[in-house]
């Protein structure tokens, strides 16, 4: 129904803010990482996402349009509603919550208040892979191209004996000291060298 808010911010705090739209205001709720990018006055534009219950029509507001998309990716998961998802934007950034979606990090998700590890699980399930196809801040190629060398590495590591979340922290680490261009051969080197 409503695709973006564009005028005047009235108001702004971490949990919603106000928008004067020629002389109507818009209450917004936003997440912290929608907050950190806004200006403190002055014109601004949020994306937009109406929910509409029984006794409510709520409006969330979106500095991005990624963000929005993370949003109702998110709600479509049975058992998790705005305000999880609202929470789960605040405590990361859409592309931090797809790297560990798509990589199925379960601890990551359930270190986001009010998440447990059902709801973590019924997540990863549920969109991992929706989340392999979209991009949300990462490039789409290097994310493909980094997933595929990581599983590769995985699979590589655990045929040598290496239990699969001591590994994938070992990958991890080396790909972000050593960055994302080595080859398989490389990148199971390295790792090896470090256990």
């Amino acid at each position: 129904m409503y695709s973006y808010f564009e005028g005047i911010l009235v108001e702004k705090n971490p949990a919603y803010v106000v928008i004067d739209c020629n002389g109507v205001g818009y209450l917004l709720n936003i997440s912290l990482n929608t907050f950190g990018q806004l200006p403190d006055g002055g014109r601004c534009k949020l994306y937009a996402h109406l929910s509409v219950k029984e006794d409510a029509h709520v409006l969330y507001g979106f500095a991005e349009v990624n963000e929005r998309q993370m949003f109702r990716d998110l709600i479509s998961v049975s058992g998790v509603g705005e305000v999880t998802s609202r929470m789960m934007l605040s405590s990361m950034n859409p592309a931090e919550i797809q790297q560990a979606i798509v990589n199925g990090d379960v601890s990551k998700l359930k270190s986001i208040k009010g998440i447990g590890e059902k709801s973590a699980q019924r997540i990863i399930i549920d969109l991992r892979n929706k989340m392999g196809k979209e991009s949300f801040g990462i490039a789409p190629g290097i994310m493909g191209v980094h997933n595929k060398l990581k599983q590769e590495a995985l699979n590589a590591l655990e045929v040598l004996g290496y239990a699969r979340n001591v590994a994938e922290k070992a990958i991890d680490k080396t790909t972000r000291e050593e960055g994302e261009g080595l080859s398989l051969e490389d990148l199971v080197k390295k790792v090896l060298k470090n256990f």
